[in-house]
């Protein structure tokens, strides 16, 4: 088997094969009447009227029987037949330049009339070609595939082209954006924008990455939530219902659930509360899996839920004590580390915030779903609105194959409360608690201006990673990856 040095120098003599006969390898310009998938489409029509068309896409295939020449081009909307017949409908010097120059993994275009073959394949004679890409280097097929994650992960364009199955679920992966913004629009919600560039990142606790404002020269962070602590700035000036699709940048580490940029969703609903929210994402998620999916029932990491089922409701506190015995609102650190131990639970931070977070996300882990998450403890919530009397606060989390996918409350309103919970967040940041939420001022300012009762939410890939049954870093468009040594 040629190495692929060899097969680089043999098609680098096609390119000047085709460069000497007077013929531009990458031309700017096709004449392509039909994307293929639209011509596959009105492919019966087309053939009774007998008429020229012209085709173009990358040659997937070829088969050679002498005087005959088969190829399968594909551009991205369908794959079709293309047939070479020398002497016939083309000339003889057309067919051996073919032929002679033309490689898997090239684009052509291809002009010619329709029929249907013994085998009733739908497929083009051809009368001209034209080469409109010349590539030098080979499909994976040619050299044994992409043997390695980190090679299809580097070289995501042949990774697509080479597996349709996983360029379907991207375009899912579209369409699921797309439900989602349809449906927030249907109930009245106008899309925002708000900064990816802040001061002090707001709306959930995660280490953040760091960059500098040169104009300014002043320090500021990537945003680690969809503009929480914007959109309800919007609230307050008179905007009902908002929400925004768009990248946050966490600067923590990489899991099949985690990863450093992704995309999420966030909606503040005014005049609306916690319980309001969760019949909204309720709707929301089976509205994504019957649109997406066509059903309601899926399967992920051993777990089995239906969207369709009714949703239960979790006790925070109450089932921390019933998967691991340990009473959150009386346990000290120190027990709180004995017990991660005594399981083998990974802690990060010694804090109380994050040894119950630790715990928690230990006992997620069995809860198949659909459920809901109530009641969490003040000190892992700090924008989040008290339940009268209590030390919980109106929160919930849907928790679906073990996962938490999404987050929302009411939103705490009460600036006084805030700032107070700001102010403990900065003990935790001062202490070393990189994830910590950093205090906005500006924002407890707006809030003694007033902020109506509010519903937020938010939620992002994860979710469609799930019900795809893919980890969340197979369905990245472009992985991110250390460069080459």
């Amino acid at each position: 088997m040629a190495s692929l040095e060899e097969i680089k120098e043999g098609r680098l003599k096609k390119l000047e094969t085709l460069r000497k006969a007077g013929i531009d390898p990458y031309p700017a310009k096709t004449e392509r009447d039909f994307e293929i998938g639209e011509l596959i489409k009105k492919f019966e029509k087309l053939q009774s009227e007998n008429k020229s068309v012209t085709i173009a896409g990358r040659v997937m295939a070829l088969r050679l029987q002498g005087a005959i020449a088969f190829a399968d081009i594909f551009d991205g909307t369908g794959k079709f037949q293309i047939l070479f017949k020398k002497g016939e409908k083309m000339s003889n010097e057309s067919f051996d330049l073919f032929l002679e120059t033309v490689d898997i993994g090239d684009f052509v275009q291809a002009t010619g009339t329709l029929f249907t073959t013994k085998r009733e394949e739908k497929t083009m004679q051809v009368s001209a070609w034209k080469m409109l890409t010349k590539s030098l280097q080979p499909l994976p097929e040619k050299w044994h595939g992409l043997a390695n994650v980190e090679e299809r992960y580097r070289k995501r364009y042949l990774d697509f082209l080479m597996d349709p199955e996983l360029r379907d679920l991207i375009v899912k992966k579209s369409q699921f954006w797309n439900v989602i913004r349809s449906f927030f629009r249907e109930k009245g919600f106008l899309e925002v924008e708000t900064p990816t560039l802040e001061v002090t990142t707001g709306g959930a606790e995660a280490r953040p990455f760091k960059t500098h404002h040169n104009d300014f020269d002043m320090d500021m962070y990537l945003r680690i939530s969809v503009g929480e602590l914007w959109q309800k700035r919007l609230m307050a000036s008179g905007f009902p219902k908002t929400f925004e699709i768009g990248r946050i940048y966490r600067n923590e580490g990489t899991s099949p659930e985690h990863l450093q940029e992704f995309t999420n969703v966030e909606f503040y609903w005014s005049y609306a509360d916690y319980r309001m929210g969760m019949e909204l994402v309720k709707e929301l998620y089976k509205t994504i899996a019957q649109e997406i999916f066509s059903k309601t029932k899926f399967e992920y990491n051993g777990h089995t839920f239906d969207l369709a089922d009714d949703w239960i409701e979790i006790d925070y506190a109450s089932e921390i004590k019933k998967q691991t015995s340990v009473d959150i609102a009386e346990a000290n650190e120190e027990e709180m580390k004995e017990k991660c131990n005594e399981l083998k639970i990974t802690y990060r931070g010694e804090n109380k915030e994050r040894l119950t977070d630790t715990l928690w996300k230990y006992c997620r882990k069995n809860i198949s779903g659909p459920a809901f998450v109530i009641n969490h403890p003040v000190l892992v919530a700090p924008l989040a609105k008290k339940v009268l009397g209590k030390e919980v606060v109106q929160m919930f989390q849907p928790i679906i194959a073990g996962s938490e996918i999404g987050r929302g409350y009411s939103e705490l309103n009460d600036p006084i409360d805030q700032q107070k919970r700001f102010e403990e967040q900065g003990i935790l940041l001062g202490a070393g608690d990189e994830e910590a939420m950093m205090p906005d001022l500006e924002f407890v300012e707006m809030l003694e201006h007033g902020m109506p009762p509010t519903c937020g939410f938010g939620f992002g890939e994860r979710l469609f990673a799930i019900l795809a049954n893919h980890p969340v870093r197979e369905l990245q468009t472009f992985p991110l990856m250390r460069p080459r040594e």
